[in-house]
């Protein structure tokens, strides 16, 4: 856990559910969501946490959270339907605590759930999709508005976000949206990967959010 990151709680319906809480002195606030909850995702997960710190590093506050079921955090997985209602509710939170959600983020999974969020809450500028599995879930008829940029990163040998395919489902997320691959990475940026996607998030991210 990163430094001066707390663990929390918030609500969403009956559950109650699990997060890290980082809050900077600045209005902007990111949420972070982590990979598919029945393989092992969870708010720990090395890209989620880097994601995390290159937010942190630009003076956002960052909520990474585990999804109903996972963790400390109640309930069971619910197919995408309830884990947007999850993330909403994340965003919530961040909100009351006075914070404004200009970014969502979310790895594999966790792209999945933030692309089909619609809409996004009030005040998203921004999507940041690392490594969404285009192979493994339907992403079909999901549509960002143009007032969100949308940015996608993936690995040149990611068997789950194949490039041909995320090029060619791309414009119709988003007409405007930019892809920035990664070269020699797989799904789990392994073999340092890691640290090249740090760098990449670096040169990416900017603050404020915007296009």
């Amino acid at each position: 856990m990163s430094e001066n990151e707390e663990t929390v709680f918030f609500n969403v319906g009956r559950l109650r559910l699990e997060g890290r809480l980082w809050l900077a002195s600045g209005p902007w606030a990111t949420v972070i969501t982590h990979p598919h909850p029945l393989y092992g995702g969870e708010l720990d997960n090395p890209v989620v946490v880097a994601l995390a710190d290159a937010y942190q590093c630009l003076g956002y506050s960052t909520l990474r959270f585990n999804f109903r079921g996972v963790g400390a955090s109640a309930g069971g997985y619910d197919d995408g339907r309830g884990e947007r209602d999850d993330l909403r509710a994340a965003a919530a939170f961040l909100d009351a605590a006075g914070k404004t959600v200009t970014d969502l983020a979310g790895y594999s999974f966790g792209a999945w759930i933030n692309l089909g969020l619609d809409p996004p809450p009030a005040g998203v500028s921004r999507l940041l999709l690392v490594a969404p599995p285009v192979a493994y879930l339907e992403f079909d008829g999901m549509v960002v508005p143009p007032s969100v940029a949308l940015r996608v990163v993936a690995g040149d040998r990611d068997s789950f976000a194949p490039l041909d395919v995320l090029r060619e489902q791309l414009p119709r997320w988003q007409p405007a949206a930019g892809l920035h691959v990664l070269s020699g990475a797989d799904h789990f940026f392994h073999g340092g990967a890691l640290d090249r996607l740090a760098t990449l998030l670096e040169t990416l991210l900017t603050a404020p959010a915007g296009p």
